[in-house]
């Protein structure tokens, strides 16, 4: 009997681990197959999110085969405890393995809802973008004038989802006065900005923030961004150059960016300023003369007259000697190396030259036929539009 006792035994543990090693063959293969997602599909997981609810979700609306198999692959692989926060997109016939590595992965974000405050040189806008399954890409679903009184639903709705993220981005050559307002006018954010930060210490560039973020956080973040830019190309400034300090450094990188937008002739731009420092001539530039009657708050919006070029201001560089006392503006990284590592040239003059870049001279003979031609160019432009 005993004998009878032992083989069915064995038999059963036999069936058990036949059974259990078909199982997990069977697992295995559901956890690599392509699944039956026959669209892009964004997942959102928000803060606080667990496996279990998340797994769940997903075999209900069909992005996986099986929550359970989820779970389990986590659990082996270590990856229970990984789970990010924010937007994944979904690829078509995703398998539970590529679903699990998007939202355990490295937690950047590519679709959903985001909304981005833009801040350039003559507006600030609020943009709203949004995941479309049709086409698979992010879309401009709104863009909205900050100094808007009211804001649309689309708006709205997107600062009241949980999974909603938020950017900030900042252009090149916009003032400190003008990023502080309109930090202030993004209510997403939180805190007063007390007072408007030193010109030229904000860095350009974009910035991931959250909702309920403190203005004044926002804003040491940006200076301690540029203070480690403006050191590093500093470090590798060129030698003899006629500035002192870092913030001269800065003060003419701010002039060059106001000045052109072409990164190619950046560093001869700067070296008409290095040349004309060097030689004692006035820098004579027209930004520094608007900074002088802005002092850099609001867009100038019109030419500049005769008697503003003469008007004695502490920016005006056809009057002063030398640099102004600040910068002009928010330089970028690429104006700042600019200021640090011209170009070597003899030029001494430049003027725009109708193409978007400038026309660049060794002597006044050659600007003031430079200028002619560019006379040329504006009066034919002024007839076309007549």
């Amino acid at each position: 009997m005993w004998r009878s006792i032992a083989s069915n035994a064995l038999t059963l543990i036999a069936v058990v681990l036949f059974l259990g090693a078909g199982l997990v063959l069977w697992g295995e293969r559901s956890y690599r197959a392509a699944g039956a997602l026959d669209r892009p599909v964004c997942v959102s997981v928000p803060r606080g999110d667990t496996l279990r609810a998340l797994s769940t979700r997903l075999e209900d609306d069909g992005v996986i085969s099986s929550g359970l198999i989820m779970r389990l692959a986590a659990e082996y692989g270590g990856m229970a405890g990984d789970l990010k926060a924010g937007n994944f997109l979904i690829e078509p016939g995703a398998s539970i393995a590529d679903v699990l590595g998007k939202v355990t992965g490295d937690g950047i974000s590519d679709c959903g809802t985001v909304v981005t405050l833009r801040i350039g040189v003559n507006a600030a806008r609020v943009d709203v973008l949004q995941f479309s399954s049709e086409t698979g890409a992010m879309e401009v679903s709104a863009e909205i004038d900050l100094a808007a009184e009211t804001r649309p639903a689309i708006y709205e709705e997107a600062v009241s989802d949980p999974v909603t993220e938020y950017n900030v981005i900042t252009a090149e050559g916009a003032t400190s006065w003008q990023v502080a307002q309109a930090l202030g006018g993004f209510d997403v954010l939180t805190g007063a900005i007390e007072e408007t930060p030193a010109e030229g210490s904000l860095a350009p560039g974009g910035y991931t923030v959250r909702r309920g973020d403190d203005r004044a956080d926002l804003i040491a973040e940006m200076q301690a961004r540029q203070a480690e830019i403006l050191a590093e190309a500093w470090a590798a400034r060129a030698p003899g150059l006629p500035l002192e300090t870092q913030d001269e450094a800065l003060i003419l990188a701010s002039i060059i960016e106001k000045e052109t937008g072409v990164g190619a002739e950046r560093r001869r731009v700067a070296s008409v300023f290095v040349n004309r420092l060097e030689r004692g001539m006035r820098l004579q530039t027209d930004p520094t003369v608007i900074y002088g009657v802005t002092e850099g708050r609001g867009v100038f919006g019109r030419g500049l007259r005769q008697s503003e070029l003469r008007e004695a201001t502490p920016w005006n560089t056809y009057v002063i000697d030398g640099l102004p006392p600040t910068p002009i503006a928010n330089p970028g990284r690429a104006a700042i190396e600019a200021a640090v590592t011209p170009a070597s040239t003899d030029d001494l003059f430049f003027v725009a030259d109708g193409t978007g870049g400038h026309a660049f001279a060794e002597t006044l003979a050659e600007h003031n036929r430079n200028v002619a031609r560019w006379r040329e160019i504006e009066a034919e432009r002024a007839a076309e539009e007549d």
